[in-house]
């Protein structure tokens, strides 16, 4: 410091001394102000820090709680026992109870022909219908239509079945809620004949749609079939019901009960100890017989069509209850096929209510116990003694209300049920869903029907997650890692200040215009290119090798005539030359070797399906959407190097080469591999382009021609429409906690890993 700085400084000299004071005033005043700012740095980057761990803690915890209730059971509450009056007198024994939808009224139809409506809270009767049965004939049996349908068939003594429906009209009077329920007789108040020879109807049931009616009976080992078709004249609009009898095979064995199936294909007739005979209506043959117990000693107790009905739910003597359906074989035969298994306990199941809106269903056996389970799942939620001995049982349409009729008092219980459709197998595993050939992964949450089975499979989403994220990062891992390498280590300094910039804004660009240039122009451009794409994926990489084999050999008058480091501009041209011949040539190739269409020799030579949006597109769009996150973390690990270390190992004489590989990259290894990880969470956690160029069809499939559906892209298509609360809902929430959590652990690995490679070339 020159003399006259230090006469301009706060420093002052001691003239006794001579030496210089550093505690003048203002300097003092300077070291304050600086001792405050580093203090509120360290304050300010400490709370920061903590809030970023906060914020992440408190999304763990708010996705746990969206996402806990789902793995809950369900929840009985008995209400108080109602002894009604007109179940102290001789109401004849219950054959069929019912509760409408508001729950607040229920049915009672018992085998003395009459039919009680009365109130669910108080239990006290609300009207009283005696049904039009004819002189001398009394009840045999009774049957209804499929879930979520009130219709219902009675078997007479005198061979003949009565339809009807109960109904339950909505009122306001005064402000005031009103339920009044009532009987209807579609197909007439007179019985149907269903057995010439007046022999009682042992068992009935019956399948209805718009225009026809299938009813089914028994008596003893006979087969009865009724089929009713209903046609209007368009030009009076009266409607004519037309009979046609149906001759089937005759069982052998006592019949114990019949379902017919909604498509009115197959009849299910359970008959002897445990043995079911399918019939195929359509062409009125045996399908086959079917063993349902392998225990000789047990035997079909109760049984049940479930919402839909296609699949039947059939309890035995043991406690046990099975679930069965049609599924085709290899060969394309239809088999009636056992799917899964319950056990409730040891007592005989007596009687097995299903959900009418979920696949859910609800059992009594004979000690009194009541299970709750819900098929697809294979879930039991709730087994619990509720009575003493038998009783029957109502379930309410919402499946939030049960009433059970237990000798002379009707127990009412509320059941909380929220979310019985998930479990770990039905997440996770393949589940054998009603009509499929064999169990599966797949995601399917909603439909158009009512009768819909959600398919809540997560694996096929998480599998597109992955294979998303591993095509993009086999484009993007070796293009950015080498464009990095090669940047920091032998660019010019002058090309360098230049080109890393320009790689970097393409982090800048939306994802969302990826998306829509891969979705709308790179897809469509790859399908009619496919031979030009593979050859440009080929020829490129062996066009600058060989261009790199060409500079070598040129005289060194013409090699130093480019400075170094600049001399990677050579290779733009060759790029270009390679891309114009590949793409160039792939019309003349798809004739000369694909037949004219290489994709069509793809699906039809090769057997391999292809959609336009695929792999290939997501690999190639969002491999270029990555590539700016590992090349800028990458360079910067690589530039970081000690220049030392590089002159050191150069002076020792090492090859540039071999400097590069052996030092400089051995050195930067800990963070090109965060640069990696970094990438691999970009790529795992993207949604737009996914989103716009998979096609979002959730398979698992490895097939690079095939489309995908990953878990951010399913987020953002399915959470606008779910229903705020439901199962639907908490079923995304949970694919949001699997993504934070698989990138959570990602993070964390790729730290530890970071630090040893850190601490295992630290010495270097």
């Amino acid at each position: 410091m020159r003399m006259n700085d230090l006469a301009n400084s706060p420093m002052t000299a001691n003239s006794s001394s001579g030496r210089i004071d550093f505690n003048t005033p203002e300097l003092q005043r300077k070291r304050r102000i600086r001792a405050l700012k580093d203090h509120l740095a360290r304050w300010y980057v400490m709370i920061g820090g903590l809030s970023v761990l906060g914020a992440i803690t408190l999304i763990f915890f708010y996705l746990g709680y969206v996402v806990f209730p789902l793995f809950q059971g369900a929840e009985l509450t008995e209400k108080k026992v109602q002894s009604p009056a007109w179940l102290q007198q001789d109401a004849g024994k219950p054959l069929l109870l019912a509760i409408e939808e508001q729950n607040q009224v229920a049915m009672r139809v018992s085998d003395k022909g009459e039919v009680i409506f009365f109130a669910t809270k108080s239990g006290d009767e609300i009207k009283r219908v005696a049904l039009p049965l004819p002189a001398g004939a009394t009840v045999a049996s009774i049957g209804q239509a499929q879930a979520g349908n009130n219709l219902v068939v009675l078997g007479l003594s005198n061979g003949s079945a009565l339809v009807f429906k109960h109904s339950y009209i909505v009122t306001y009077p005064d402000n005031h809620k009103t339920i009044t329920p009532g009987l209807e007789y579609p197909y007439g108040e007179a019985p149907l004949v269903i057995d010439p020879q007046g022999r009682a109807l042992e068992h009935v049931s019956l399948s209805a749609t718009d225009e026809t009616m299938l009813l089914g009976a028994s008596s003893g080992s006979e087969l009865l079939m009724l089929s009713l078709t209903s046609e209007e004249n368009m030009m009076t609009g009266e409607t004519t019901l037309t009979q046609d009898r149906i001759a089937l095979p005759q069982i052998a064995e006592p019949i114990k009960a019949l379902y017919i199936d909604p498509r009115q294909q197959w009849l299910y007739v359970l008959n002897g100890r445990a043995q079911a005979d399918v019939f195929n209506l359509r062409d009125r043959t045996l399908n086959g017989r079917y063993k349902l117990l392998e225990d000789a000693d047990a035997e079909v107790t109760a049984s049940t069509q479930l919402l839909g009905g296609i699949s039947l739910m059939i309890g035995n003597s043991k406690g046990g209850i099975s679930q069965w359906f049609m599924a085709r074989d290899p060969d394309g035969s239809s088999r009636f096929k056992h799917i899964r298994d319950f056990q409730q306990g040891d007592s005989p199941i007596v009687q097995i209510n299903p959900e009418e809106r979920r696949k859910g269903f609800v059992a009594l056996d004979a000690a009194g116990e009541l299970g709750i389970y819900h098929s697809t799942a294979e879930r039991t939620l709730l087994v619990e003694k509720i009575v003493d001995g038998k009783g029957a049982l109502a379930l309410s349409p919402r499946a939030n209300r049960l009433v059970v009729e237990a000798g002379t008092e009707l127990h009412p219980l509320s059941l909380k049920n929220p979310h019985p459709e998930v479990s770990f197998s039905a997440l996770w595993g393949k589940v054998w869903y009603e009509s499929y050939d064999e169990p599966k992964y797949i995601w399917q949450s909603t439909a158009a029907n009512t009768e819909f089975e959600p398919k809540l499979s997560l694996a096929p989403l998480t599998f597109g997650t992955l294979k998303a994220a591993f095509y993009a990062m086999l484009l993007a891992a070796p293009l950015a890692v080498a464009a990095a390498i090669y940047t920091a280590y032998f660019m010019a300094p002058r090309m360098r200040r230049k080109v890393k910039p320009v790689i970097e804004l393409m982090e800048a660009l939306p994802t969302v215009i990826l998306g829509f240039f891969a979705g709308l122009f790179l897809a469509p451009y790859v399908e009619g290119h496919l031979p030009g794409i593979f050859s440009l994926l080929i020829l490129t990489p062996l066009g600058i090798l060989l261009a790199g084999w060409g500079w070598s050999r040129l005289p060194d008058s013409i090699r130093l005539r480019v400075p170094e480091g600049w001399e990677s501009l050579t290779l733009i041209p060759v790029i270009l030359i390679v891309g114009t011949f590949a793409l160039g040539m792939s019309p003349y190739m798809e004739n000369w070797f694909f037949g004219g269409d290489m994709r069509l020799w793809i699906s039809h030579d090769l057997g391999i399906t292809y959609d336009q949006r695929n792999a290939l597109i997501v690999g190639l769009a969002m491999g270029f959407a990555v590539i700016p996150n590992i090349f800028s973390i990458a360079e910067d690990a690589v530039f970081s190097v000690p220049r030392s270390l590089t002159l050191g190992s150069l002076a020792l004489g090492a090859t540039t080469w071999q400097t590069m590989t052996r030092v400089v990259i051995l050195t930067a290894s800990p963070g090109i591999f965060s640069a990696l990880m970094i990438g691999m969470g970009r790529a795992v956690g993207e949604t737009m382009i996914v989103l716009m160029a998979t096609g979002n069809t959730p398979v698992m499939e490895m097939n690079l021609f095939e489309g995908l559906r990953t878990l951010a892209a399913n987020v953002a298509v399915e959470m606008p429409e779910s229903e705020v609360g439901g199962s639907h809902y908490r079923v995304l929430f949970l694919s949001a906690l699997v993504l934070l959590l698989f990138t959570f652990i990602m993070n964390t690995l790729a730290e530890l890993i970071r630090q040893r490679l850190r601490k295992k070339y630290a010495a270097l």
